[in-house]
């Protein structure tokens, strides 16, 4: 089996004063795990310093934007963007604010991991009492370092996310978050047009939202991420074998310990199964096609838009595969890790469509499940229009 193969530079833990408050955090009931992933989320999210609360003045430039966004997208995609009765909104938010709501919304995917490393232990059979009570003791800690990492990595992805859907996983509710403070740093260090790349932030969102609001998109892609999720298995000796090389009496030890606990693939204990590993090429499939889909459409939306489009799109394109070590990191865990290869796919399955059928018959992607590729289609455009034109 295959680990999830974390970079060194990874460290979630890094600069928090976990020490201090280890022996508090394991005291805590169950219960309370989610609140400790949320402190750990906001204090990376912010630097551990309060943040501005969002300017009235975006608020209302950002739903101007919105406006004009989700016509334009409704015109191109002939998608609903209402759920549930309600239009989708754009909502600026800070940091502390995006990494809470995103906290929320992964947590179903999330709890599964850490079973994982508390089913670790238990499934071993102890062979003297040391190892029964290391066995009780790891247990004990597996939700709290699920906490620790999961909060970890939502706060690293908050320092950075423009809007909620720069991973492609559903949400509930209509209302779409995004982050000026992220949008304005990112147009600072690329010089780019911030009110462009507003615009172009809005539109992106409005358009995965358009898809996975599709009530059979919404359904396979949930079901390939939980069935994913749930399919890790634990791999019972991988903190015992780190921890038992340290010598705890020793302060020097200590920098040793904070590595251990700084690694998600030890603390998790979960290693990519078979079962994941035939579930990936259909994850990838479906993120593959919907990239390139949106990707399509914002080009034909944004040509005659926006004035700096073709900046921001290589941009924004160069931007999405060079993301930091966490960002893949959590990305890896829910299957979701996609290269510049997979986007060229996607660019070429849905200019490969257009090309043979027209705007039309792209738009039959979303028609049912029955219209979504398999990954051998996503190669092949013109065996996906067979296959569809076949009778059922």
């Amino acid at each position: 089996m295959d680990s999830l193969d974390s970079p060194d530079e990874f460290n979630p833990f890094k600069g928090l004063p976990i020490f201090g408050d280890l022996g508090k955090l394991l005291s805590q009931q169950a219960s309370s795990t989610w609140e400790t992933a949320r402190q750990f989320a906001v204090a990376l999210a912010t630097d551990a310093q309060s943040e501005p609360n969002v300017d009235p003045a975006d608020r209302i430039a950002l739903g101007e934007l919105a406006r004009v966004a989700e016509l334009h997208v409704a015109n191109a995609t002939g998608l609903s963007i209402t759920r549930a009765g309600q239009t989708a909104s754009i909502v600026p938010v800070t940091r502390a604010q995006w990494a809470t709501a995103t906290l929320d919304a992964y947590r179903d995917l999330l709890e599964p991991i850490g079973s994982v490393s508390g089913q670790a232990e238990s499934d071993k059979t102890p062979i003297d009492p040391a190892q029964a009570m290391f066995g009780q003791i790891m247990k004990m800690i597996g939700p709290v370092m699920l906490s620790m990492t999961a909060g970890s990595m939502v706060g690293n992805l908050a320092r950075r996310s423009l809007g909620q859907y720069d991973l492609p996983i559903p949400r509930d509710g209509s209302e779409l978050i995004v982050v000026p403070a992220n949008i304005d740093a990112l147009a600072d260090e690329w010089s780019l047009d911030p009110s462009d790349l507003r615009l172009w932030v809005c539109l992106s969102e409005m358009t995965h939202h358009a898809v996975l609001s599709v009530p059979h998109v919404r359904q396979r892609m949930d079901k390939l991420l939980a069935d994913y999720v749930g399919g890790f298995e634990a791999d019972p000796d991988a903190l015992e074998s780190r921890l038992s090389d340290l010598d705890l009496g020793d302060a020097d030890s200590l920098s040793g310990l904070q590595s251990v606990l700084g690694d998600p693939e030890v603390i998790l204990g979960a290693v990519q199964s078979p079962a994941q590993r035939v579930l990936l090429p259909q994850i990838t499939a479906l993120v593959t096609v919907i990239a390139g889909y949106v990707d399509w459409t914002m080009d034909s939306i944004g040509r005659g838009l926006i004035g700096s489009h073709q900046r921001l799109s290589e941009a924004l394109r160069r931007r999405r595969v060079t993301a930091d070590a966490a960002d893949r990191f959590i990305e890896r865990m829910f299957g979701l890790e996609l290269s510049q290869d997979h986007y060229d796919r996607g660019a070429a399955f849905a200019s490969g469509v257009v090309e043979r059928a027209g705007t039309e018959g792209l738009a039959r992607l979303w028609h049912s499940a029955r219209e979504l590729p398999t990954p051998a289609e996503v190669d092949a455009p013109g065996l996906w229009l067979a296959r569809i034109d076949l009778p059922e």
